[in-house]
């Protein structure tokens, strides 16, 4: 089972060479598998040999397979401590060999110290809030693998219990650990399967809805995430902000391609380093971006998309004359109840435009005048300008 296991793995790594800890976990199966067959078929005959000898792959085995978890969240616990974890577990064997024979020792010392590295490692996966739940499942099946070593061992290794080699494969402690390592090590393999089958189509989602030149969100994925949003808000405070660079394409025409990019890639970053966690930022068009805002009033709205147009005329570009600057026009709104994103956006558009027709390098936003009560509110355009 573990030699498919392992094949399993290599192919997964085959597919997405980058995820390196998938040869680590293909690694694992395999030491294990050699831990395994010094035991099973007696390679070598003398007891001590081979309970030293298998001990070394099965500690391999653990710490190969806790480094390949941990290393898909890329953390890890440092070639010093796994190899300060092989001396101590070895040593300890070695000891209860030739110098004090214990047999019930060295069981526990094997599977507490088993117990504890993978204890340890999935301490350190903890899952939070916002964690998906392949990564929870992963989490909760390595933690129950891990606390099963400490029970199983004391309950079917008392003690006083007794063992010989003749009726050790017969005991139930034997009998108890293959079982554990069929279910919970199978279960563990495949949570592990299944988080990278997820890192792998999380790639290709990412690949598909984000642009790679700005770092933000393409439109496909902007429509796609802030629709999901704006259908969970219900009545909850939405806003949006449309920003367009201003006479973008005469930059193309006067100084390339390259430099245009350029501006595209610090716009991108400046619009991010302004964002919330919970915000969404997309490239939808050539040169204009949208900025989708949770639980975010149309006034703070625009204090943000304000501070991002100053930036943006304050910035140096590298492939730009300092006398030539870059300005970008704004359009904000806050969503009205039960309204679509397409008809935010339609509306967040209509303000864009007139905060170009309004000389550019600015932002226009709805504001609600308020009247008498015998009279009917009205919405009406304003254009905000801070001047310099």
């Amino acid at each position: 089972m573990f030699l498919v296991f392992s094949f399993v793995f290599c192919c997964a790594w085959l597919v997405e060479r980058k995820r390196h800890y998938l040869l680590l976990l293909a690694l694992s199966c395999i030491l294990f598998c050699a831990g395994a067959s010094v035991q099973i078929f007696h390679l070598p005959d003398s007891a001590y040999p081979n309970a030293v000898i298998s001990s070394v792959f099965y500690t391999s085995a653990v710490i190969a397979a806790t480094e390949g978890i941990l290393g898909r969240s890329q953390k890890q616990l440092g070639l010093r401590v796994e190899l300060a974890m092989l001396l101590v577990i070895t040593g300890l064997i070695w000891f209860f060999c030739y110098v004090t024979p214990h047999v019930l020792a060295r069981i526990y010392i094997q599977n507490f110290g088993y117990g504890a590295i993978l204890l340890i490692a999935s301490l350190r996966l903890v899952p939070g809030p916002r964690t998906r739940p392949v990564d929870r499942a992963l989490f909760w099946i390595m933690f129950v693998f891990a606390v099963q070593f400490f029970p199983r061992t004391a309950l079917t290794a008392g003690p006083n219990a007794l063992f010989s080699a003749r009726d050790f494969g017969q005991s139930p402690f034997w009998q108890a650990l293959q079982v554990s390592l069929a279910v919970l090590g199978a279960a563990l393999a495949f949570a592990i399967l299944a988080a990278a089958l997820s890192d792998l189509l999380d790639d290709l989602r990412r690949e598909r809805d984000n642009d790679p030149l700005t770092g933000v969100l393409n439109r496909r994925g902007f429509e796609e995430r802030s629709g999901v949003l704006v259908t969970r808000a219900g009545g909850a405070s939405v806003s949006l902000v449309l920003c367009d660079l201003d006479h973008f394409k005469s930059i193309n025409d006067t100084y390339g391609h390259p430099a245009g990019d350029d501006v595209l890639r610090q716009v991108g970053a400046i619009l991010v380093s302004e964002l919330q966690s919970s915000d969404i930022a997309g490239r939808i068009g050539g040169e204009e971006f949208a900025i989708l805002m949770p639980d975010t009033p149309e006034e703070d709205a625009a204090a943000v998309a304000e501070r991002i147009r100053k930036r943006i005329e304050r910035q140096a570009f590298d492939r730009i004359p300092t006398s030539r600057r870059v300005s970008g026009s704004f359009g904000v709104v806050e969503r009205r109840s039960a309204e679509s994103l397409h008809d935010v956006m339609v509306r967040a558009d209509q303000l864009l435009y007139k905060a170009k027709s309004d000389g550019r390098n600015r932002l226009a936003r709805a504001v609600e005048e308020e009247r008498p009560p015998a009279s009917i509110s009205s919405l009406k355009l304003a254009a905000v300008h801070v001047v310099p």
